[in-house]
């Protein structure tokens, strides 16, 4: 087969890497792609939210499989086009793919379904929106209603401190993402992340992980689009995981199927859990950045499989292969990050470092100057390990780290510090 990955992140990198191990997989095209997966497949020069570009560039290419890795090209509808094109592609239409690019379009799935989730308040104005803050108090969530790159979401520990989110959004701060605001509840627990398959009826769960969104260490700084995660996450037991599925993405998976609007493709359920109970965060319609990393870890060359029969409608009948065993990944980003950060800086070291099913430094944001490698990027190296437990999966990771010389980048020393 000749396969095409849309992205240049880490996630990309770390699909590709996958699915290029897999027989089936003949020639291998990412675009944009990156320094790093560079090395592993084609790269190509394509306006990734154009679908028009996108089928075109599949014609001539003899694709037989289109993989789209972010948000962006789903909400853009690059699906819907080649599926018109009739070219085979995982992910879901741009009207599905609201699950990630509204969240009030979310909260009203839930509300019809009876998904568990946090209570929230939908405006259009900032007035309203601080009225409701003053009302219900804090802690509080103020999140952007649209794509943010996963930056758009604010706990206010104080009512000042929602009011002025509350501005920043509808300042511009998030473009138009921010042009409307979901107001939520604080959920008090531990939350995680669940991964399933749906081919607009059937449902694969393939996986869980916990990711550490703030820049600091102990959880503390700037949310940022993640600094680290592993697979799979404790909190998530079989009972948990049942609930989940019953309770939460069965019955959303149906309501979309009812409005005419099926949804095909990875879905990434963000939960709260507290005393064996999940409640939804969000939903995305990808996979996480970087929790794509440990799950391909994990999952191998059986992920293009798995994603096959996503896209055929045959999921009814595909079974996930997993080894009991524990990956993590541990981000390096350009010293700033998530704040102003500094381009260009040289990265060295990756070429004496081990690449095999157990060690792997993804490329995030990296690019290739005069011979050699240089951030291209805030996030900028994903190094990711696997081990017969989370400590010996840590180990090795942050073994890989300390041989990277790279004097521009920083990362935090406590990734899986929840359940070590």
């Amino acid at each position: 087969m000749n396969i095409l990955i849309l992205g240049g992140g880490g996630r990309e990198h770390a699909l590709a890497w996958a699915i290029q191990q897999n027989p089936k997989c003949d020639r291998l095209i990412v675009a944009p792609g990156n320094a790093g997966i560079a090395r592993i497949a084609e790269c190509a020069a394509l306006d990734i939210e154009d679908g028009g570009a996108v089928a075109v560039f599949a014609e001539e290419n003899a694709v037989d499989f289109v993989v789209i890795g972010p948000e962006a090209p789903l909400a853009a509808g690059v699906a819907d086009r080649l599926a018109a094109a009739g070219i085979l592609c995982f992910g879901p239409s741009r009207d599905a793919a609201q699950l990630e690019s509204s969240k009030a379009f979310t909260k009203a799935i839930c509300d019809t379904c009876g998904a568990p989730t946090a209570a929230y308040g939908h405006f259009t104005d900032a007035d309203a929106a601080k009225a409701h803050v003053r009302a219900e108090g804090a802690p509080i969530v103020v999140k952007a209603d649209g794509l943010a790159a996963g930056k758009g979401v604010i706990v206010a520990e104080t009512v000042a401190e929602a009011e002025a989110a509350i501005d920043e959004m509808f300042g511009g701060a998030f473009g138009g993402a921010g042009a409307e605001v979901v107001i939520e509840e604080f959920m008090e627990g531990e939350e995680a992340s669940f991964f399933v398959l749906c081919d607009g009826e059937h449902v694969l769960p393939i996986g869980t992980a916990q990711d550490h969104k703030r820049a600091g260490e102990g959880d503390t700084g700037p949310n940022t689009g993640g600094m680290g995660a592993y697979s799979p996450a404790p909190v998530m037991t079989e009972a948990v995981c049942a609930r989940a599925l019953d309770e939460i993405v069965r019955p959303t998976v149906a309501e979309m199927a009812r409005r005419g609007t099926p949804y095909r493709g990875v879905l990434y359920a963000g939960l709260m859990v507290k005393d064996g109970a999940p409640r939804l965060v969000e939903y995305n319609v990808r996979f996480g950045d970087p929790e794509c990393q440990v799950l391909m870890m994990r999952l191998g060359g059986q992920v293009l499989d798995l994603m096959l029969a996503c896209a055929e409608g045959r999921l009814a009948e595909a079974g996930v292969n997993w080894a009991d065993d524990h990956a993590m990944t541990v981000v390096m980003a350009a010293k700033g990050y998530p704040g102003a950060y500094e381009k260009g800086s040289v990265i060295g070291g990756l070429d004496a470092l081990p690449e095999d099913s157990a060690h792997m430094v993804f490329h995030a944001g990296t690019a290739e100057r005069d011979g050699r490698l240089v951030a291209a990027g805030g996030r900028v190296l994903n190094v990711t390990a696997r081990g017969a437990s989370l400590a010996e999966a840590r180990a090795r990771a942050y073994g890989m780290v300390d041989r990277i010389d790279w004097p521009g980048g920083f990362c935090r020393r406590d990734i899986g510090w929840r359940a070590l």
